[in-house]
């Protein structure tokens, strides 16, 4: 062992490795990068994270920069679950149910808890956790919480920074802090204390006076958002004070999540779900404004298209037989309601069919659940893509998660289309029509320069027109490594400056989780990409999204 992991093994109660199997196993995610840790800790407790992070500050204080990245399953698609120095593997021990307030459906975990584990006891409360991430069954509430993630319910339920109330953060200098929503009273009280979190405190509060206008401005026309850190609902209105929303969504960057309070929902009614065949993008883009217009907002609202349904058939000849059947339509919206007032449910299923008979081929509503399980196929379909490969040839997570305003679905779609001709790939696309958000995987081989080449040219023009049309690179997978680079083109210059200073503020000596989200350029992350991509991490399981 080197003297870093000597040192930790000392000090904490968890395990501690070094091993070449164990370095490689940590040293991918989901994404397209490839990073080897120095050490593996797997923390025991709360005290081992922040004997950890006091370890790493104090060789900070004398110019020794030791990265530290939390890490829950490794389902992350943006490289933002990979680092250099310690990796802190958070689902082997800190996996636990702390309390569950059966009244009103609050519940606090730990940040290594599988999501799928929390759901099912929620479950027997009769509640949910709607912006449960597609991957639940394989990744971690602290994952889904540093990424923000979202949902094929999240149009009508919201992502998940709704549903955290509260965290406790070990700091970068080790200190530990409770988040949650403060008083004035209460607020004044912090901004008091003599330690690192009133100095974090009087920063953060100094900071979002000091820049009122600019903090409006870095909150983006879209339904939902991953990118940045988000200023804006730190402070309401009513002059309370929560800290909560920089860290969901932070990626790690700000401070380590041991603990997550969250909120949920209670169960609905029976849901309805409504399949309609579509022969255009632009039935499509109407029949999606003229559903967000109903008086309730369906609960999902997902499309697939018919290059997806294709190639999932050219893959699987019996995954769609006696789903949908052949010729396919130019798209497929699924459209779900869970109202529940059983009368209002009926009303809005009467409405929802209106809308979309008249601009669809064919529509479909079904009531029993069984059988909505097999019509739920048509959007899981995707599964058998994104798991799929082509001798070299990957499916690879590099521009799947762009969102742009509603009442521009359709440009987005076409811009897509476009793309991928002109690079000569073949596409599949499928994604959160009801949010305007997207999902497209292109087929390239990274061992190929070429290819290498190409996927970072695509990634450049499809941010591109992601910003063209007033979106947002991600809407639920986040910045990390992958979108990092592009993320002072999305904001304005001095929007994108406060995001630099917030991360100051938190980890002056640049520790947590360095070369994610903020200050990464492209030279940096190019040569990380893995000459081979697959999912293998996650492959006992159907990776969904």
């Amino acid at each position: 062992m080197n003297k870093v992991a000597h040192y930790l093994q000392e000090h904490v109660v968890g395990e501690v490795m070094t091993g070449t199997d164990a370095r490689n196993y940590f040293s991918t995610d989901n994404s397209i990068f490839s990073i080897t840790p120095s050490v593996i800790v797997y923390p025991k407790n709360e005290n081992d994270v922040r004997k950890t992070a006091r370890f790493a500050w104090q060789l900070a204080e004398r110019n020794r920069i030791i990265p530290i990245t939390a890490r829950g399953s490794g389902t992350d698609l943006s490289g933002a679950a990979l680092g250099s120095g310690v990796m802190l593997a958070f689902p082997a021990h800190l996996n636990q149910v702390k309390f569950v307030d059966a009244k009103n459906g609050v519940v606090t975990v730990e940040a290594g808890i599988n999501f799928g584990k929390l759901q099912q006891l929620l479950l027997t409360y009769d509640r949910f956790v709607p912006a449960a991430p597609a991957s639940l069954e394989y990744s971690t509430v602290g994952g889904a919480v540093a990424n923000n993630a979202s949902s094929i319910r999240s149009i009508k339920y919201g992502d998940m920074r709704h549903y955290v109330k509260g965290l406790r953060v070990v700091l970068s200098n080790g200190e530990v802090i409770e988040t949650g929503k403060l008083s004035k009273k209460e607020l004044n009280r912090k901004l008091g204390l003599a330690t690192f979190e009133g100095e974090i405190y009087r920063a953060v509060d100094t900071l979002l006076e000091e820049n009122r206008e600019l903090v409006e401005k870095s909150s983006l026309n879209v339904t939902k958002n991953a990118t940045g850190y988000d200023l804006a609902d730190v402070r309401s209105e009513d002059g309370s004070f929560d800290l909560t929303p920089l860290f969901v969504g932070s990626q790690g960057t700000l401070g380590l999540v041991t603990e997550v309070t969250l909120d949920s929902e209670p169960i609905g009614g029976d849901p309805v779900l409504i399949t309609a065949h579509l022969d255009s993008v632009d039935a499509l883009q109407s029949a999606v404004e003229e559903l967000r217009k109903l008086e309730e907002s369906p609960s999902a609202l997902e499309v697939v298209d018919d290059n997806l349904l294709n190639l999932v058939s050219s893959l699987n000849a019996n995954y769609l037989k006696d789903v949908i059947e052949l010729p396919y339509p130019k798209f497929v919206l699924i459209v779900e309601f869970d109202s529940a007032k059983e009368h209002k449910q009926k009303k809005l299923v009467k409405q929802a069919t209106k809308i979309l008979s008249k601009l669809s081929q064919q529509v479909e509503v079904e009531e029993d659940t069984d059988k909505q399980e097999v019509l739920w196929k048509i959007r899981e379909s995707s599964a058998v893509v994104s798991g799929h490969n082509q001798g070299q040839l990957n499916p690879l997570p590099l521009i799947d998660d762009g969102i742009v305003p509603v009442d521009k679905l359709a440009t987005f779609i076409n811009a897509v289309y476009s793309q991928f001709s002109r690079e000569h790939l073949q596409v599949a696309l499928w994604g959160h029509a009801g949010d305007g958000n997207l999902h497209v995987q292109p087929y390239l081989n990274l061992s190929q320069v070429g290819d290498r080449q190409k996927a970072f040219r695509m990634l450049e023009e499809y941010n591109r027109q992601v910003r063209d049309l007033g979106g947002s690179l991600s809407a639920q997978y986040n910045d990390g490594r992958l979108r990092g680079p592009y993320l002072d083109k999305l904001y304005p210059a001095d929007v994108h400056a406060l995001f630099q200073k917030i991360k100051k503020i938190f980890d002056p000596y640049n520790i947590l989780n360095p070369g994610v989200k903020i200050n990464v350029s492209l030279e940096e992350v190019k040569p990380l990409v893995r000459s081979s991509y697959s999912l293998d991490h996650i492959f006992d399981h159907l990776p969904l999204s």
